[in-house]
Formats: structure tokens, sequence, C-alpha cells
């Protein structure tokens, strides 16, 4: 495990960049399949790593919480080197309920990951829908635990996603994600 922050090249403001990419359910994903939502979570994180684990939990309670966002992880990890991250483990955790995003999607190329800029596992981005584009409002830590065994004090995406909802400004700070860096191939 490579302790990584994330240092992405998007800013609030940035358009969301495009992507299609097949999810654990059989469908193929890009921006449009969520254009009924009023945000977009997009969490790059795995299987494997003991961060993305911690926050699974939390993705999970957001994703059935919030009728109007969509809570997405994408997986961008070389599965050759980190088996646990192949699409087959990631059908796995889907189907046994341990993974409840509203989709779960596979980044066999790892151009998504490049195009944001993602750097560990987990790795959040929040867009807000601004007509037919989804405009980024906060990249950031889910929360303020530093380490995967530590329970947080503050869930800072809860914030950042009540402000969206209530068509609000994000006025979180952004602290780098942290996380195990993404398995490049």
């Amino acid at each position: 495990m490579a302790l990584e922050e994330s240092e992405s090249e998007l800013s609030r403001g940035d358009r969301a960049p495009p992507f299609e990419l097949p999810g654990t359910d059989g469908e193929t994903y890009t921006l449009d399949s969520f254009a009924d939502d009023d945000a977009l979570l997009l969490v790059f994180t795995c299987n494997h790593c003991p961060y993305a684990q911690a926050k699974i939990d939390l993705l999970n309670e957001l994703a059935a919480e919030y009728d109007d966002v969509a809570v997405v992880g994408i997986n961008p990890n070389d599965a050759e080197e980190y088996p646990d991250d192949s699409f087959e483990k990631m059908r796995d955790w889907v189907e046994d309920g341990r993974v409840a995003y509203d989709a779960y999607l596979r980044d066999e190329s790892q151009s998504v990951a490049e195009a944001y800029g993602a750097a560990c596992t987990p790795d959040p981005f929040l867009f807000r829908r601004d007509g037919d584009d989804w405009t980024l409002v906060y990249h950031g830590r889910l929360d303020d635990a530093p380490n995967p065994d530590d329970d947080p004090e503050r869930v800072v995406i809860r914030e950042a996603i009540d402000s969206v909802v209530a068509g609000e400004e994000v006025d979180v700070e952004e602290v780098p994600s942290r996380g195990c860096s993404i398995k490049w191939k």
C-alpha cells in the first residue's frame, strides 16, 4: 500500500470529462446516464485498498439516502497486478451486497482516471447538474478520518452534497483525498 494524496488538474467550475464505461450490471454508462440527477458523486475507488474499503459503507449510505444524487464508483486499477480489482471481483462485491452504489464502473484503459487527474483510492469528485453539463463543485476527502481505522468526526462530502441539493454554493474547504495510489499499468 502506497499512500498518495490527490492533486487533480480539475478545479471548481470545470466541466466533467466525458466517459463511456461498463458497469457491473452489464450496462454501459456515460455522463448522460445520470441526467435525471441533481448531483453526481464520482469516486475513483477499488476493492483491495484499505482506505477505499473503509469508505464503502459511507458511499452505500449516500447512495441510499439521496434520491437526486448518483453515487458512482469507478475502478481504474491494473487488475493483472491486483486481481482483487478485476471486473469479476467488482461484480461479486455488488452481487453479495458489499457495494451498493448507484453504479460501479470499470475503467480498464485508465483513460478516465487520467482525464480526471485521479491519483488515489478513494478520490471523490462532486458535480452539480448545470444544464446539459456537470460542473465540479468539490474535490477532496469524503470525511476527516485520516486513516482507514479512524472514525470521522465530520463527513465533509455530506455537507457538500447537502449544499448542492439545496441549490446553494458549496462552501467546504477542499483537503486532498488520501488513499492507496492508483495502480497504473
